[in-house]
């Protein structure tokens, strides 16, 4: 009677919910590297690379724990090329009894899983993914009758559930938040400690060349190629980051500057999101440097928020919200994104800059994300299927569970704020006040309009005053359309012109 263990590539977890509870010796574990995942959208090369390297390692590490590993290579001439074909094949193969598995993170893999019991005739459990600190129904449960979805509210109840940097029922600081004191602008002429680097090894190398020579066509640079695709040394990372980086992290967590891809940044999110790190572990290892006085507390709490608050909600509204969830667009944006989000080939140096740095690393972080290239789809108008469709390419961290509440939500606000207040626009001060990028740009920030106008500010105004009928109302907005109000018909006028030309000329590149 032998249990078949499908393993997806971002279960990575030696405590997966199915490999806990199954007997190693009447048990098969089926990894699989198919084509479909591959191209359901043309993934950075990073991404494929990172993933296919870590799962081959992990199946590696099972096999050495004892675990007999059926392991399906995408160049096997016998690969099926899907989920659904591997999966019929194995039970075949291995004349299975029964299949375990853990609940895939996107509804398109999910409706694969709850197929296979038909596909194969054998019985199928689906169990509940349990690394992560809420449980689904426990979101849904807690969801339920509000009025509105406050991510704030929910991180104050995983703080008591879980303990993180509580004394006793209050918080530690004698405050939940401290994101006011984690908005300073990058400082100049700093030295920032550069992030570990982690040389690839056989398996590794193997795994590049066929990624070179199977996905050349894809976005985004393959080499240098430095991930950690291991547990050790994800756990090296953290203790790097812990050790070098935290205390700084919340100081300067939303600063950009040109030439630094990293700053304090941990750049552990690709780690937990396939698996190799879990999320308690990285959030009681921040606690534990606060704890021993070797971080500020703005730091652990600002780090700590991300995982357990932000991590957690956005999860949490990816099952609330539903397979459907993708194709909303509140704000009835069409436009299409411009080819420079590829190339990186515009004058407007803040994009210029974070399109750079995705196509290098297929990592940007968050403020480079929202603010830069989120904001100015949205500011464009951009569908938001297909900045929705490029997030999932470019990055190498993006899964629908995480990234669709992301974009949809907090970047495009098209689900009319279901995840944020607000729309998250701004226009070039912003950008000019948390970066130096605008010094390297050839448009004048302080200009609204004008040849030499940045982009952002006609784009911004033109926003709020073309949405007017949909946003007017919203409490957190009034004071921007009282800026707006306090123009002049004739410069209110120009301004739309402005961005009514800017936004013509980027939808007819060849006019």
């Amino acid at each position: 009677m032998t249990v078949l263990l499908p393993v997806l590539g971002d279960q990575l977890s030696a405590s997966l919910a199915s490999l806990r509870a199954a007997d190693p010796a009447a048990s098969i574990v089926l990894m699989m590297e198919v084509a479909d995942e591959t191209s359901y959208v043309r993934h950075h090369k990073k991404k494929i690379a990172f993933l296919f390297a870590a799962m081959r390692h992990f199946a590696a590490e099972l096999r050495a724990a004892g675990w007999r590993v059926d392991y399906v290579r995408l160049d096997d001439p016998a690969n099926s090329g899907s989920f659904d074909g591997e999966i019929a094949r194995a039970a075949r193969t291995h004349t299975a009894s029964r299949i375990v598995t853990v609940e895939a993170g996107e509804w398109r893999v999910i409706a694969m899983q709850q197929g296979w019991g038909e596909l194969t005739n054998l019985p199928t459990q689906i169990l509940a993914d349990d690394r992560f600190l809420s449980r689904r129904d426990g979101f849904l449960a807690w969801a339920d009758g509000r009025k509105r979805l406050v991510m704030e509210d929910f991180y104050r109840l995983m703080r008591r559930q879980t303990g993180l940097l509580m004394a006793g029922k209050d918080p530690e600081g004698g405050r939940w938040n401290f994101d006011a004191e984690n908005r300073k602008p990058p400082p100049k002429g700093h030295a920032f400690p550069p992030p570990p680097r982690f040389a690839p090894d056989a398996i590794t190398a193997e795994v590049l060349a066929l990624v070179q020579a199977r996905f050349a066509d894809h976005y985004g640079d393959l080499e240098p190629f430095d991930y950690p695709v291991t547990r050790a040394d994800a756990l090296r990372a953290l203790d790097d980051f812990i050790a070098r980086r935290l205390a700084s992290f919340g100081d300067y967590q939303d600063a950009m500057l040109s030439g630094e891809d990293v700053l304090y940044h941990s750049q552990l999110s690709p780690l937990l999101n396939c698996g190799l790190l879990l999320p308690l572990e990285v959030c009681t290892a921040a606690e534990a440097a606060w704890r021993a006085g070797a971080v500020p507390l703005n730091a652990a709490e600002g780090f700590i928020r991300q995982i357990l608050g932000w991590r957690e909600f956005v999860r949490g509204i990816h099952w609330l919200a539903g397979p459907d969830y993708p194709a909303r667009n509140h704000l009835a944006a069409t436009a299409d994104l411009p080819d420079f989000y590829w190339t990186g080939d515009t004058d407007m140096n803040c994009l210029r800059q974070s399109v750079l740095a995705t196509k290098r690393n297929a990592h940007a972080h968050h403020i480079q994300r929202l603010m830069v290239l989120g904001n100015f789809a949205m500011l464009i108008g951009v569908a938001p299927t297909q900045i929705h469709e490029w997030f999932l390419i470019v990055y190498d961290d993006a899964y629908e569970w995480v990234e669709t509440p992301n974009v949809i939500g907090m970047s495009q606000f098209a689900d009319g704020g279901m995840v944020g207040t607000k729309p998250y626009a701004a226009g070039g001060a912003y950008i000019n006040r948390m970066s130096d990028y605008c010094r390297g740009c050839r448009y004048d920030v302080k200009a609204r309009t004008g040849a030499d106008a940045c982009p952002f500010n006609s784009l911004y105004w033109d926003f709020l005053a073309r949405h007017r009928d949909v946003l007017g109302r919203n409490h957190r907005l009034l004071r921007m359309y009282d800026g707006w109000d306090r123009f002049d018909t004739d410069e209110q006028q120009r301004i739309r012109t402005q961005a009514e030309g800017f936004r013509h000329a980027l939808a007819n590149p060849a006019a």
